[in-house]
């Protein structure tokens, strides 16, 4: 039985971890400290393979290399250890590291929830002019990798995801996992909207750095899941493949050596380790069992377009190449932060029209080039210079905001962000939200998954774009159905996904 098909398991799902008012403030959840799960996947009985340490900027704006992020590059790029490197570092590596009198904090590439950090990434290739064919492991932690199977395996890959294309040729394949655990030690059942979240913003950083060194790179979302789960060693009660991106064309694929068992040793995260049913259940009913689930999965959504402004529209007014700054993609990684308090200072309309211009398309197996986004972008505006505070919603097509309703917004966008003060100092406040209904027709519960994971993508594209107009980012959660009932009746039927909030960073005051 194909349990993806039965779509009551989303909403089940979705319902039962929507925040509001009362089940935040009714929560008995406390933050065990003592058992808090460590943010980083060890394998202590595996000799690491060290990953050169030489990172060379490609020179590439950032907001050049996010714009062209929205399609796949061309071209038949075989990676090598350093490429890869690159890749790995900007995606997920530790960018900085700040001492304390407690000890150190690490910070990574890609804004994590709660900075828990519960994606690795693994490597599955051939032969590579530095590197052996082989299964491989991403240790953050030493930047290393570590070699799981030897062997060229991307023939199980092939067979997972149905002899999609890009698999098919591709020389290496990067795939993004999460350990329950070490989000729902947080956040409970409600961590999973977050294994797409936090995969997403990784994979928007790794999107523009492929685009930038012009590596054809695609998101795959469709395989079967025990099949790759099995292949990387995984326990899927504990820790499960969310994604895949094939890097490279032109080298095709052979039948893999035969899959065994792997039993090997990894660092225990914490004392213990508690369970979320309901995350299970989710990930079980939105798996696919076999490849031709996988091949009558694949495909596009048919969402039903926006409707031509009704409201007063604004068009926007993006920054053109000469006005625009050039710090490559790699140099805003490496400064990219998470912004812990706004001044209640306006930014330009150019920097807004800028930011949103990042929003754009995927190459990705759910959807098909200049399609129709399953997000829609709604927009509280704070203080934007050329633009009245209000709420909006932005139409990509006519490159414009269409103003929905007029007035000072700050306390609403401060209660729907958690009753946080961020979002209402903030300039603005980006809200992707979608109408899961067209999406599970299509997809099955599995939209679910990839709904959240687009607009997690174009939520860390946006992030980035703002570090890279000298602005500040944060994500943030949100009380689900206020959403919704705030930007409606535009946004009836809708479901909140993502909360990107923008501005000036706050100064911290001396002393």
């Amino acid at each position: 039985m194909e349990t993806n098909r039965d779509v009551e398991a989303t909403w089940e799902y979705h319902e039962g971890t929507k925040h509001s008012f009362q089940s935040v403030h009714s929560s008995q959840h406390l933050l065990d400290f003592e058992n808090q799960p460590l943010p980083f996947k060890i394998y202590p009985g595996l000799e690491p393979i060290p990953l050169p340490r030489e990172l060379e900027p490609s020179g590439v704006p950032a907001l050049e290399a996010l714009a062209a992020s929205a399609a796949e590059p061309e071209g038949e790029r075989l990676p090598d250890l350093k490429l890869l490197a690159r890749l790995l570092h900007y995606s997920a590596g530790i960018t900085k590291r700040i001492r304390h009198p407690h000890g150190e904090m690490l910070f990574r590439a890609a804004s994590c929830t709660g900075a828990l950090y519960h994606i690795d990434l693994y490597l599955v290739c051939a032969d590579l002019p530095d590197l052996e064919a082989g299964v491989y492991h991403f240790g953050a932690h030493d930047f290393a990798l570590r070699q799981l199977r030897r062997g060229d395996f991307r023939g199980e890959l092939v067979r997972a995801t149905a002899d999609e294309s890009a698999v098919s040729l591709a020389p290496a394949i990067l795939i993004c996992s999460s350990t329950f655990w070490r989000n729902s030690w947080k956040y409970q059942a409600r961590a999973y909207r977050h294994c797409f979240w936090d995969s997403g913003t990784i994979l928007a950083n790794l999107l523009a750095v492929t685009t930038a060194r012009r590596l054809p790179a695609r998101v795959v979302c469709g395989f079967v899941d025990d099949w790759v789960n099995r292949l990387l060693g995984l326990e899927p009660q504990r820790e499960v493949a969310l994604a895949l991106v094939p890097l490279g064309h032109n080298s095709p694929v052979g039948q893999a050596p035969k899959v065994g068992p792997l039993a090997l040793e990894t660092t225990p995260l914490s004392r213990s380790e508690v369970d979320y049913p309901a995350i299970q259940a989710i990930h079980e009913a939105s798996s696919l069992a076999e490849g031709a689930q996988v091949a009558a999965w694949r495909g596009a959504a048919s969402v039903a377009p926006l409707a031509p402004p009704a409201g007063r529209p604004f068009p926007l007014r993006p920054l053109n190449d000469r006005e625009a700054p050039h710090d490559s993609i790699e140099e805003v990684i490496s400064r990219r932060g998470s912004s812990r308090r706004f001044a209640r200072q306006p930014i330009s309309l150019e920097q807004l029209s800028t930011a949103l211009s990042s929003i754009g398309g995927i190459a990705a197996d759910f959807r098909q080039s200049g399609g129709r986004l399953l997000n829609d972008a709604y927009i509280i505006v704070n203080a934007v210079e050329g633009l009245p505070p209000g709420s909006y919603v932005y139409h990509p097509d006519e490159s414009a905001l269409e103003l929905l309703r007029e007035g000072e917004f700050r306390d609403e966008a401060g209660d729907l962000g958690l009753e946080q003060a961020l979002p209402a100092d903030a300039s603005a406040n980006v809200f992707f939200l979608t109408d899961l209904a067209p999406v599970l027709e299509r997809f099955g519960n599995r939209g679910y998954r990839v709904a959240q994971l687009e607009a997690a993508i174009n939520g860390g594209r946006l992030y980035l774009a703002a570090y890279a107009l000298g602005l500040g980012a944060t994500g943030l959660t949100f009380y689900d159905d206020a959403v919704t009932d705030f930007f409606s009746p535009h946004a009836e039927g809708k479901s909140a996904m993502f909360l990107v909030a923008l501005g000036h960073p706050a100064r911290r005051r001396p002393g």
